[in-house]
């Protein structure tokens, strides 16, 4: 479909919506989306990016093809020709230059459009970097740099006051290391660990984030907060990591630290089960078979009180009275 009327082109270009270039021809590509041919009407654009005087010599023209969003549900693929110019102030370095516009910058092959689009989708979307990249036809590392640049526009300078935060760690690919040539020691470049901070109550997500897992990373993007901030925390919430610990001591003395429920109970079951094995060790010599009553009961021990039924609880006490002052130990510590 060719479209030369005048009034058609204007509207193509406001359906397009990419400010700066205007469309001259739109055709069917054969398979499902539009070819779409633009120039540049940005007076702009002229200017020399190096001096900032116009041009007026041209030199020859480009055709480049950035990508932009779908149009309609169909793929849209742009057809931009535009100008080289030379430049002729004399103190000017630069002897020619490309034209550019705002919403497609200089060596940039996508527009703002798509760019925003893509960190919008996993900032304010929730799809990961992945699958924003599929849904928009775009790489792994372009969608990345466009969530960080959309973040950085959206994130205020400082986190949104809270009374408990959350602090743990996170791993992130392998450490990276490189020599230094002056004294042969290897140094840690890249640190595989990241300590996140999260509004552990009122829903706020992620406040920030920082490489490395001492209490020197914590403390210091603690202290980093502005006072009114770190004066509102009144409770950390932690794992029983004592570099935390020491860390929040350090930054906000006046805050309770609380040790999540799930790390206690995760400790509790620990030593339960290391009691279990080394109980079964001494009265048997060998670890637990098919057939011993500790066997019997095993999965029972890993399970809350109030969870089991009757019958379950007969079992499970009848199983380890039989396994004798051994198993009664066992018993008590399940209790």
């Amino acid at each position: 479909m060719n479209i030369n009327d005048t009034g058609i082109n204007e509207a193509a270009t406001r359906l397009l919506g990419l400010e700066g270039v205007s469309v001259t021809q739109v055709e069917d590509d054969g398979a499902g989306g539009s070819t779409v041919y633009v120039v540049t009407n940005e007076e702009s654009a002229r200017a020399c990016p190096a001096c900032g005087v116009f041009a007026t010599r041209l030199k020859d023209y480009r055709t480049t093809r950035p990508r932009h969003l779908s149009c309609g549900g169909r793929p849209v693929s742009i057809r931009w020709r535009k100008a080289r110019w030379h430049c002729t102030e004399p103190a000017c370095p630069r002897g020619s230059f490309t034209e550019s516009i705002r919403v497609v910058p200089a060596r940039m092959r996508t527009t703002t459009a798509l760019r925003r689009a893509a960190g919008a989708a996993v900032c304010d979307g929730g799809r990961t970097v992945v699958q924003a990249g599929r849904d928009l036809s775009l790489s792994w590392p372009i969608v990345q740099h466009c969530f960080e640049d959309y973040a950085a526009t959206v994130l205020p300078e400082s986190p949104p006051a809270t009374e408990a935060i959350g602090i743990d760690e996170t791993r992130r690919g392998k450490p990276v290391w490189k020599q230094n040539p002056t004294t042969g020691k290897w140094e840690l470049v890249a640190d595989a660990w990241h300590i996140g901070f999260v509004d552990a109550v009122g829903g706020q997500g992620l406040f920030g984030q920082v490489e490395g897992r001492n209490a020197t990373s914590v403390a210091d993007w603690l202290t980093a907060q502005p006072a009114s901030w770190r004066a509102a925390v009144r409770y950390v919430a932690i794992d029983l990591c004592s570099t935390f610990r020491a860390a929040v001591h350090r930054a906000l003395p006046h805050a309770v630290v609380v040790i999540d429920c799930f790390h206690i109970v995760q400790l509790a079951q620990r030593h339960l089960a290391d009691l279990r094995r080394r109980l079964t060790w001494k009265q048997h010599g060998r670890r637990a078979r098919k057939g011993d009553s500790i066997y019997t009961v095993r999965k029972l021990l890993r399970r809350n009180k109030e969870d089991l039924t009757e019958d379950q609880r007969t079992l499970l006490k009848a199983e380890l009275d039989h396994m004798g002052t051994y198993g009664r130990q066992i018993y008590a510590a399940w209790q």
